[in-house]
C-alpha cells in the first residue's frame, strides 16, 4: 500500500532549463569530477565512480554554477567549487550509508555492500581531502570558509540524527535543525559561494544562501513523504526504507503527535524497538494518512518553497531566474 500525495503543480515542474543552461559548465564539472577522482590505489577510483556515475541529477554543483551566473560572475573558480560541492556531497552519502546501513542507493547497491563500511568511510574521506584542495586552489578566503563551515556543519547534523534515532519524541522544531544541518547547509553554501565568487553585495549574497537553505530543507521534506507515498523506481530504494531504519522524519513526528496513546505505542514498538511486523509498514502508511501527517509535510515543503522563491525575487528577470523558479517547483513536484 501506497499513498501518492498531489502536488499543486500548474505547469509540469522540469530541471531541464537549468541543465541546458549550465550544460556547457557541467561538461567542464563532470571532466574535473573524473579527474579528481583518480589515484593509483585502484580501490579509490572504483568505490568513488560507482557512486558519481550512478545516476544522480547533480542539482547542487548546478545550484553553484547556476548562481555564479545569475550574479554576473565571469571567471571559471565556479567549476572547481561545484566539483568540490559535489565530492561533498558523494562523501556525505558514503558515509551515510554506512551509518544507516542501507543496502541500495540510487537503485543499485550501495558501496559498502559492495566493498564494505571501511573503504566508504576512507574513499569518503579521500573525497572530502579532494573538495578541500580544489576550495584552496580557487582561492577565494571567503568561499572556503562557507563550504568548510558547511563541512562542519552537516557532521553536526549527522550527529544530531544519531543522536535523535529512534527517538519519538523528537520534536517537529529539533527533527527540522536536523536537516538543515544535514541537507540544507550544502545546498545553501553551494548557492551562496557564487555570488561571493565575484564579489557581489551582501544582499545578493545572502539571497542566493536563502534560496539554497529553504529548497534544501522542502527537498528533504518531499523526501520524507516520498518515502511513505513514492514508487521505489523513481526513489531509488524501497518504499518505507526509512520505517524500517527506525528513522524519525517529519511524517512520523506529526502522526506520533496527533496520535492516540495506543497509537503512540505502535510507533515506539517499530521504531524505538525495531520490533516491525508484517503489515506494520501499511499500519504507518494508515496512521499518516489519518492524522494528515503527509499532507501537512507536503503543505510544510511548499511553505519553504515559497520562501525560496522569495528569495530570488531580488534578481531581475532572466532566464537563469526562471530556470532556477523551475527547480523550486520541480523538487516541490517529484511525487509525480
Amino acid at each position: 500500500m501506497a499513498v501518492i500525495v498531489p502536488f499543486e503543480s500548474h505547469t509540469a515542474a522540469s530541471i531541464e532549463p537549468l541543465v541546458q543552461l549550465v550544460a556547457s559548465d557541467m561538461e567542464r564539472v563532470n571532466a574535473t569530477i573524473l579527474a579528481r577522482t583518480g589515484s593509483e590505489v585502484t580501490m579509490i577510483p572504483e568505490v568513488a565512480n560507482h557512486l558519481i556515475s550512478s545516476g544522480g541529477k547533480r542539482l547542487r554543483p548546478m545550484l553553484t554554477l547556476a548562481m555564479a551566473h545569475l550574479t554576473g560572475y565571469a571567471g571559471d573558480g565556479h567549476i572547481r567549487l561545484a566539483a568540490a560541492v559535489e565530492f561533498m556531497h558523494t562523501a556525505t552519502l558514503l558515509h551515510d550509508d554506512v551509518v544507516d546501513e542501507s543496502e541500495l542507493r540510487r537503485g543499485k547497491l550501495s558501496a559498502r555492500m559492495l566493498w564494505g563500511n571501511e573503504a566508504s568511510v576512507l574513499v569518503g574521506d579521500f573525497l572530502l581531502g579532494q573538495a578541500f584542495r580544489m576550495m584552496v586552489e580557487v582561492g577565494s578566503l571567503r568561499a572556503l570558509d562557507i563550504l568548510s563551515a558547511a563541512a562542519a556543519t552537516i557532521a553536526e547534523g549527522e550527529v544530531m540524527q544519531l543522536a535523535a534515532a529512534k527517538n519519538t519524541a523528537t520534536t517537529e522544531d529539533e527533527y527540522l535543525a536536523v536537516i538543515r544541518g544535514k541537507t540544507a547547509e550544502l545546498f545553501a553554501a553551494a548557492c551562496e559561494v557564487g555570488p561571493v565568487l565575484g564579489n557581489r553585495p551582501k544582499p545578493e549574497q545572502t539571497a542566493c544562501r536563502s534560496v539554497g537553505m529553504n529548497l534544501g530543507i522542502a527537498f528533504q521534506l518531499v523526501d520524507d513523504v516520498l518515502d511513505y507515498g513514492g514508487k521505489a523506481a523513481k526513489l531509488g530504494k524501497n518504499v518505507g526504507d526509512d520505517f524500517r531504519e527506525g528513522k524519525i522524519t517529519l511524517p512520523v513526528v506529526l502522526a506520533f503527535r496527533r496520535g492516540s496513546d495506543i497509537e503512540r505505542e505502535f510507533w515506539v514498538r517499530t521504531l524505538e524497538k525495531g520490533e516491525i511486523a508484517d503489515g506494520d509498514l501499511d499500519q504507518a502508511i494508515g496512521l499518516m494518512s489519518k492524522h494528515r501527517a503527509l499532507e501537512d509535510t507536503v503543505n510544510r515543503a511548499h511553505h519553504y518553497g515559497a520562501m525560496a522563491k522569495d528569495a530570488l525575487a531580488l534578481f531581475p528577470a532572466s532566464p537563469m531566474k526562471s530556470a532556477l523558479e523551475d527547480v523550486v517547483a520541480f523538487c516541490l513536484a517529484r511525487s509525480h
